[in-house]
């Protein structure tokens, strides 16, 4: 029994040791790109979100997509943040919405805005398939146009993401680089102080994610996120195919294509995006296990990431740890961590036998004490000084939560391996509270927007090939908790008088393209 015990206790501290060292190098690794580029941590603590064309440089043509689903409560804030820039275009894609998600945003657009619709049965059959549909009209578009696809970006937003002020002035630049297909925002939570959960989320954000993505710029390997995600046409369509997976992290999917690829991805801290948290635990812990899920799924491309001759050892060996977090250590952690507990508590005699009287047990607590929440006392530090006006005590609160909030982790690492061991790939969709006049209502019936947006319906021309379904669409009215395996899906009525672009289900060939461009024409001149 002592033998297996001592074999445990040795995993566990293997597997400790090379948590602590993995934490350590990401977070000092993104301190020392901000020193290098003489950045403070503050850099964005209190900036302002809706207003991203400040300063824009006229460099690069924009695409703006925002796929959504019921998004009535914030769809119209979104959209207009996001019209008016000099060299952009936003589309609105309304994934089958029986809500007034589409009404809003065309009412909320302006000429530069175009919603594509899709219905049954080509609606709700995951993120990736509704983006796909997007990146195809952007191909037509920017053939039509006769822009360069080396100077066009595709920007991913969520449908109540808001870029900070200026954004595009810093993230333009980025692109100058000709190896840079993607750049990824950091996020920032904007309903942070509704409840404990909407403040640990800002925390998590804020401080370890944004701190550790800038670490990745070193290896041009920045994570790509589903808000805030800009990247270069002509990379996406040298990986031929369509460039969003099915997987229930399309995004991280795609942030690997670009990378084994020979892509760099980076990010600035001078622009970040700010997005809702959801705010009960049971949304929460459906959200995170569907980003463990997608994650742990796509370990699988470790191989890929070894074998491909652009990167070189570092870049690979970062991917490779990045895709093994929730295998080698959520995982393992927590049963090891009860297990290292339980042998604290057996054994609390011999390890504090040094205590001899009241300074031992002070110098001996405190040792203790950093030796288990020096990570807590890093990101601390760093959420602080990143922004002080979380306060001190919040800061203090949030980073020594984190510990009691692995257990969300745990439980959301066991429940993606259960699905993926039961096949399960359904997803369930985030609900939006409503903000301000965002939740407005959609105009009356005949009545015309100052700013009128061009309608186009997605209908599906072959049969869809199988993707996630969506598990839980309710509208931002109802925002039942309440999930379904099945959601039925609500076909969408045309908006009056729209241009009709009917999109294959399966990839659009040349003579596919040349239909499709046909039949716009003769709607326009209808």
């Amino acid at each position: 029994m002592s033998l297996v015990f001592a074999a445990i206790s040795a995993i566990a501290a293997i597997v400790i040791c090379l948590s602590l060292v993995y934490f350590l190098a990401a977070m000092l690794a993104g301190m020392h790109e901000l020193r290098k580029g003489k950045t403070k941590l503050a850099v964005q603590g209190d900036t302002t979100y809706g207003k991203p064309f400040e300063s824009e440089p006229a460099t690069f043509d924009t695409y703006f997509l925002i796929p959504g689903l019921n998004e009535a409560a914030v769809i119209s804030q979104t959209v207009a943040s996001l019209t008016g820039g000099k060299r952009s275009t936003v589309i609105m894609i309304d994934d089958g919405s029986d809500d007034d998600t589409a009404a809003l945003a065309e009412a909320a657009g302006g000429d530069d805005t175009i919603v594509l619709r899709r219905v049954a049965p080509n609606a709700r059959q995951g993120k990736g398939e509704a983006l796909n549909d997007a990146y195809r009209l952007v191909e037509r578009l920017v053939t039509e146009r006769g822009q360069d696809p080396e100077k066009v970006l595709i920007c991913v937003m969520d449908a109540d993401g808001k870029l900070s002020d200026g954004a595009m002035s810093h993230v333009l630049p980025l692109f100058d680089d000709p190896t840079v297909g993607g750049v990824q925002l950091a996020v920032r939570i904007r309903n942070r102080r509704t409840n404990f959960l909407t403040s640990f989320q800002d925390f998590q954000f804020w401080s370890m994610s944004a701190i550790t993505q800038f670490g990745r710029k070193k290896t041009g390997t920045v994570s790509l996120g589903g808000n805030g995600q800009f990247t270069r046409l002509s990379a996406l369509q040298e990986l031929g195919g369509l460039p969003w997976s099915s997987s229930l992290t399309e995004d991280l999917d795609l942030a690997l294509s670009l990378a084994t690829s020979g892509w760099k991805l980076d990010t600035t801290p001078f622009a970040s995006v700010d997005q809702q948290a959801v705010e009960s635990l049971k949304r929460l812990i459906i959200q995170r296990r569907r980003w463990y899920q997608g994650h742990m799924t796509a370990g699988k491309r470790i191989v890929d990431v070894w074998r491909d001759p652009t990167l070189n050892n570092a870049r690979a060996l970062e991917l490779s740890a990045y895709l093994a977090v929730p295998w080698l250590f959520d995982l393992p952690w927590s049963i090891l961590w009860h297990w290292t507990l339980y042998g604290f508590i057996t054994n609390a005699g011999s390890v504090f036998s040094y205590v001899t009287g009241w300074q031992s047990a002070i110098i001996g607590g405190f040792l203790w004490y950093v030796l288990t929440f020096a990570p807590s006392l890093m990101t601390t530090t760093v959420y602080f000084r990143r922004d002080r006006r979380v306060g001190l005590p919040r800061a203090i609160l949030m980073g020594h939560a984190f510990l009691v909030m692995n257990y969300l982790s745990f439980i959301c690492a066991w429940g993606a391996l259960y699905r993926m061991i039961r096949g399960r790939t359904g997803w369930d969709k985030t609900v939006r509270v409503v903000e301000g006049e965002a939740g407005a209502a959609a105009p009356a019936a005949g009545a015309t927007p100052a700013r009128r947006a061009t309608t186009l319906v997605v209908e599906a021309e072959a049969p869809v090939a199988a993707g996630p379904a969506i598990e839980s669409a309710p509208s931002a009215a109802s925002a039942s908790d309440d999930v379904s395996e099945n959601a039925q899906v609500v076909p969408t009525i045309a908006a009056p008088a729209p241009i009709t672009v009917v999109t294959p289900a399966l990839p659009v060939m040349k003579r596919d393209r040349q239909r499709l461009r046909a039949r716009v024409t003769a709607g326009v001149a209808a």
